[in-house]
């Protein structure tokens, strides 16, 4: 049964990487720690699927695509979302809408939807951003992934937080060095 998939919003991306994903709650010390709700991310896929996705789905994908925001290269990005495609097994259509021809994205592998609108994510946002605009923080004892939309191009943090938290320890450690 072909399955009909949207892309999915990078938002949406991001919080099922940092939410889900082993590493990312590995290194934040969470995985002992119960999943979140998965009812707020929106995954690109039909609602009957969302409703069937059980806590160890979610996971695997989020591994999936992990490797993503974690190459260090742009072949190796490419790489890791031309595996997305192919193992997704997604394919584009062309439909009718009101007379008007409409471009959609199908599987055939309704349990490899969720990857398939992930790596769609990422082939438009690679195609329209380029490589350099994902990442995992550099922040100590954390992994969480971001999408860069900064318009110096150089953010290194996923949020203000780890971001302050830095630069507090730089700064104490300044003043030690200092004192």
């Amino acid at each position: 049964m072909a399955v009909t998939v949207e892309v999915m919003p990078l938002a949406s991306l991001v919080d099922l990487v940092n939410e889900f994903g082993t590493v990312p709650r590995e290194v934040a010390g969470e995985q002992d720690h119960a999943f979140p709700p998965a009812d707020g991310l929106r995954l690109g896929i039909p609602d009957e699927l969302t409703r069937d996705l059980q806590d160890g789905s979610l996971q695997r994908v989020a591994d999936e695509v992990y490797p993503v925001f974690s190459a260090t290269a742009p072949y190796e990005c490419a790489r890791q979302v031309t595996k997305l495609l192919a193992a997704s097994r997604v394919s584009p259509l062309m439909t009718l809408v009101d007379d008007q021809l409409t471009a959609t994205w199908s599987t055939d592998a309704p349990d490899q939807a969720v990857v398939a609108a992930a790596a769609l994510a990422f082939r438009d946002h690679l195609g329209k951003n380029g490589f350099g605009r994902l990442g995992v923080c550099t922040a100590p004892n954390c992994a969480d992934v971001f999408i860069d939309a900064s318009p110096t191009r150089d953010r290194r943090y996923c949020s203000v937080t780890c971001q302050s938290r830095v630069r507090a320890a730089a700064f104490r450690s300044r003043r030690a060095r200092t004192a």
